[in-house]
């Protein structure tokens, strides 16, 4: 590991003090140009010694290529913003110590980062997080806080934690820290794809808080604009999905989000940092059902013998179904810009006014993290789980 790293120049000040997160009021302030292609390229060069370039893998004879990113050394992809924040945090902050909050993959991801820095971690978990998740980053040397299942609630509990001991934030989604390192996943996808690939891919994608969705959209878009994005949420948690269809960041409660086994799509509202970009630079949202989710996991293990948590399996599912793969009439050849109210935001294809997109047009799905209870992977391949 490299003694020193080069920090990120534009990070604001909001990002790096001790605060929990960004400003609720600055979604209307965000501009969504803030993470251009030079600031992807750097957060690549700083990542590269603590994650891995995941490999580009066929699922069987489906024709979906899956981007295995459960094969970080975290077993998720969240290994890349947290690398990317913490490797930005100064001499005091390392020594005052960090906190987070996650569902499970972030919190590990922090965990890691923090025994190879030797930086303190702190994080806040939901009491009903996979024991997998919490038994892990525990073992990894972090000090684990259980709080009520509810995103709301591990976010307060962290900036509470974050105000009174003086740690430092890491924000596991609403960061442009996290969106330029989350870009780096289209840079690698888009230079790894065969050469022979002409026509360029429909990149399926989870959507949860939006630092992983908007940011493979903002690196996809500003290297090839023809490539199309589209975020995959479970129709029981479809709060990005009820955003884009009203305008504006729409709130789940903490209720409705768990009634899908998703536990790392959970998070009640999407970002204010990351909704501009999801706005500008997302093509589709699409979802898809719970049995559709664990009918993946299953083929992702028996055809590519890979590990996929539920949250992992989302974007694979969407794939299979060729959900999105029609661009509205309205909205004509993507470019990523363009009001949400121009694109298609329904579950399944796009009405009768749709192009459809070139049947040579390989689909590219991200496998978000590998993080899984046991148990319930076990029922999942034996066939003993239904959703």
């Amino acid at each position: 590991m490299p003694d020193s790293v080069t920090p990120d120049p534009s990070v604001p000040d909001r990002l790096a003090s001790g605060s929990a997160g960004p400003d609720p009021a600055a979604s209307d302030r965000v501009d969504p140009d803030l993470v251009d292609a030079a600031r992807i390229a750097a957060a690549h060069d700083r990542i590269r010694p603590y994650v891995v370039r995941t490999p580009l893998l066929e699922l069987g004879d489906s024709g979906v290529i899956l981007k295995a990113e459960n094969l970080q050394p975290s077993g998720a992809f969240k290994l890349r913003g947290a690398s990317n924040s913490m490797l930005n945090l100064d001499v005091d902050q390392r020594r005052r110590g960090v906190v987070a909050h996650s569902s499970g993959n972030h919190a590990i991801a922090v965990a890691h980062v923090g025994r190879s820095l030797g930086i303190r971690t702190v994080v806040v978990m939901p009491s009903d997080a996979p024991q997998a998740k919490i038994d892990r980053t525990r073992d990894l040397g972090a000090v684990v806080e259980l709080v009520a299942p509810d995103s709301s609630a591990r976010t307060a509990r962290a900036r509470e934690l974050a105000e009174s001991d003086g740690l430092v934030a890491v924000e596991p989604y609403d960061s442009e820290l996290v969106l330029a390192a989350t870009a780096t996943i289209s840079t690698e996808i888009l230079e790894d794809l065969p050469a022979a690939q002409t026509d360029p891919p429909v990149i399926y994608v989870p959507v949860s808080g939006g630092g992983l969705a908007g940011g493979v959209a903002l690196g996809a878009k500003l290297r090839d604009p023809r490539v199309r994005v589209v975020g995959v949420e479970p129709e029981l948690a479809a709060d990005a999905l009820a955003s884009r269809q009203a305008g504006r960041r729409v709130a789940f409660s903490g209720e409705q989000m768990r009634r899908t086994l998703a536990d790392g799509l959970r998070v009640q509202q999407v970002g204010a940092v990351t909704w501009p970009y999801l706005q500008t630079y997302l093509d589709d949202i699409v979802t898809v059902t719970e049995q559709e989710m664990l009918d993946a996991m299953r083929r992702i293990a028996l055809e590519a013998w890979l590990v996929a948590e539920p949250s992992g399996a989302v974007s694979v599912a969407a794939a299979l179904a060729g959900r999105g793969r029609v661009a509205s009439a309205s909205q004509g050849t993507s470019t990523g810009q363009g009001t949400s109210a121009a694109r298609g935001t329904s579950r399944g294809r796009v009405g009768s006014g749709g192009q459809r997109v070139s049947a040579s047009q390989r689909a590219v799905a991200i496998v978000t993290g590998g993080n899984v209870d046991p148990g319930l992977f076990a029922d999942v391949l034996a066939g003993r789980l239904h959703g």
